[in-house]
């Protein structure tokens, strides 16, 4: 798949698509297949933090000093705050960042971005995939919180997609 995408020796490649469209599991498959990626979520950047105002973390943190060919290390301001440990870890001999999340072709990032992927997915398929998620994984507690937690990210996550329309701008579409 990263051959159809004639991306150059050092490059950001975003992957975007509604919450639970196999965002993820895309990512990782690439930087498998690439041997020489890393990849940073979104939801890493937002954690604790916003479900979509965290535009300049990505680019002031993450995709500058990658820009740069610097290796990037950052603390997300609800890491430090919720005493989260570790940070965000992208080497300086990276050749393909893989940033992956809603929102990760938004358009304040469009400058610094190669490649953009855009997940197709059924809104119903997801939601159903997400919930079952969070509720194995006991991100969101028993299914009415998880449930909870969808409706108020959809509440934010439609609008905002249909603002940046990352699907208009995508390289390729996959479902």
């Amino acid at each position: 798949m990263l051959s159809r995408l004639h991306l150059p020796p050092r490059a950001v490649l975003a992957i975007d698509g509604h919450g639970a469209s196999g965002k993820t599991t895309l990512a990782r498959r690439l930087a498998a297949e690439h041997g020489a990626a890393c990849v940073v979520g979104t939801d890493d950047l937002a954690w604790h933090h916003s479900f979509f105002d965290w535009a300049d973390l990505l680019i002031d943190a993450v995709l500058l000093p990658y820009r740069a060919g610097w290796p990037v290390s950052s603390r997300p301001p609800g890491w430090v705050r919720m005493g989260r440990e570790g940070s965000i870890e992208v080497p300086a001999e990276t050749e393909l960042l893989i940033v992956e999340g809603t929102g990760a072709g938004r358009l304040e990032a469009a400058p610094y971005v190669d490649a953009l992927i855009w997940v197709d997915v059924d809104l119903d398929v997801a939601r159903e995939r997400g919930l079952a998620r969070d509720v194995a994984s006991g991100v969101n507690g028993t299914r009415a919180e998880a449930e909870k937690f969808w409706d108020e990210w959809m509440a934010e996550e439609i609008p905002f997609l249909n603002r940046h329309r990352p699907w208009e701008r995508a390289d390729l579409i996959v479902g």
